[in-house]
């Protein structure tokens, strides 16, 4: 499995972005598509998360109601529209696949087999 995420870059308080990421894989369809984030000096950490199959979703706290994960198999690829954009939201962006799939929402970094490169979204005050 190959991940590319895309989209990032940088944006005023307030403002909007949306982050894709491609996957490749036959079996696209029946992952959990996940987004993490990492800012300077911090741990990687949850964002949002989608089933593929149906398009369940769930979302980290510090981001429900900005964000929106949606996912578009005919292309193998997932979005994170982000709008309400705050400087806290200043990170590196990972797009991840889950595709043995123990339960749902997977949260934990280590529910995630694949990882994407990461794409830069820096939010200004």
């Amino acid at each position: 499995v190959q991940l590319q995420a895309s989209g990032g870059g940088s944006v005023q308080a307030g403002g909007s972005l949306r982050l894709s990421c491609a996957a490749s894989g036959p079996t696209f369809r029946t992952y959990h598509m996940g987004w993490f984030r990492q800012a300077p000096g911090k741990e990687r950490e949850f964002v949002a998360t989608i089933r593929m199959s149906v398009g369940t979703t769930a979302y980290a706290d510090s981001v429900k109601g900005r964000f929106t994960n949606s996912r578009d198999n005919a292309k193998n690829e997932v979005s994170l529209q982000m709008t309400s954009l705050k400087p806290e939201d200043t990170a590196v962006y990972y797009c991840a696949a889950d595709i043995t799939r123990l339960t749902f929402p997977p949260r934990s970094r280590t529910s995630y087999e694949y990882w994407g490169q990461g794409t830069l979204v820096t939010v200004s005050s």
